[in-house]
């Protein structure tokens, strides 16, 4: 199953809900749902594009990004070095660069591996 932002803007209006600044008489305690308001799609897909902006600017920066209970994104530094073209067997240089690690919470492995 792949998972793209459109199906993680789905989650978060499923998940997320603000309390109403204005208190019902009489409802809030027999419909506790009705006390809430619903995230609109343009407010949640502009909460999940911002939130993955911050984590990728932190990544550029080379900075940690820790999410709790998920895991962890960092960047590793690959140095330059020498391949062959497996087709001419001809020497290359793969410049340097950086790319970026995920590893998972603790938390997380034992949910996946009970």
């Amino acid at each position: 199953m792949t998972f793209n932002k459109k199906d993680l803007v789905d989650c978060v209006i499923d998940e997320v809900h603000f309390m109403n600044r204005r208190k019902r008489k009489g409802q809030q305690f027999l419909f506790p749902e009705l006390d809430y308001t619903p995230l609109t799609r343009k407010r949640a897909t502009e909460l999940v594009n911002s939130t993955l902006e911050i984590i990728k600017k932190a990544l550029e920066r080379g900075d940690y990004v820790r999410i709790r209970g998920f895991g962890s994104f960092y960047t590793h530094f690959k140095w330059a070095r020498r391949k062959y073209n497996p087709r001419t067997r001809e020497p290359i240089i793969v410049n340097s660069r950086r790319y970026v690690k995920f590893r998972t919470s603790l938390r997380l492995k034992r949910l996946i591996n009970p």
